[in-house]
């Protein structure tokens, strides 16, 4: 599907210079002189480069067309995360490095929307909020009176987050897993 530069947005995947690319960053630039651009970070999906380019406003460019399929997370291996489609009950298998370290709060069950391009599986989205057990944490120190002190924490899963000083260890608190950052505790 044919996008305007102009509407390209962070996270979109654009086709370009045949490859498939993830947007990191995108900025709209007018300069006094001549006509504006739109500066875009790209990261390839599949060799993990990154590239710089500028698409004038009036350029289009190829939006990736993907198909998303809800799966429920089975287990793990040392290389692979197994899924199965609720619907058909097909397992699929994804590399470790694909999902990155939010693949440390699946657990079993856990319903996932998983993208595909070509019928390759590309990216795996976590619902927005998790629950998580907290393994250990810092004693919060006294006189911290700033309301935005937080102490470090780590998750049953090894993951490191901040926590608000009244956090303990065994607690069970909601987990963004947009933004690895505490919500609330349960």
């Amino acid at each position: 599907m044919k996008i305007n530069a102009g509407e390209i947005r962070v996270g979109m995947l654009l086709e370009y210079k045949n490859d498939l690319w993830q947007v990191l960053k995108t900025q709209h630039v007018k300069p006094g002189k001549g006509g504006a651009f739109a500066q875009v970070e790209m990261k390839s999906v599949g060799k993990n480069t990154k590239l710089n380019e500028r698409f004038r406003s009036s350029e289009s460019v190829e939006k990736a067309s993907l198909e998303e399929t809800n799966f429920n997370f089975l287990y793990y291996d040392e290389n692979n995360y197994f899924f199965m489609n609720p619907k058909t009950f097909e397992q699929i298998e994804i590399k470790k490095n694909t999902i990155g370290e939010k693949g440390k709060l699946l657990t079993e069950n856990l319903e996932v929307s998983i993208s595909f391009y070509n019928e390759n599986a590309i990216s795996v989205e976590l619902p927005n909020q998790v629950n998580c057990k907290i393994a250990s944490t810092d004693a919060a120190l006294k006189g911290q009176t700033v309301s935005s002190s937080y102490k470090p924490a780590i998750l049953d899963s090894g993951i490191k987050i901040q926590v608000p000083p009244f956090i303990e260890a065994n607690d069970e608190i909601v987990l963004d897993t947009r933004t690895l950052e505490y919500v609330k505790k349960i």
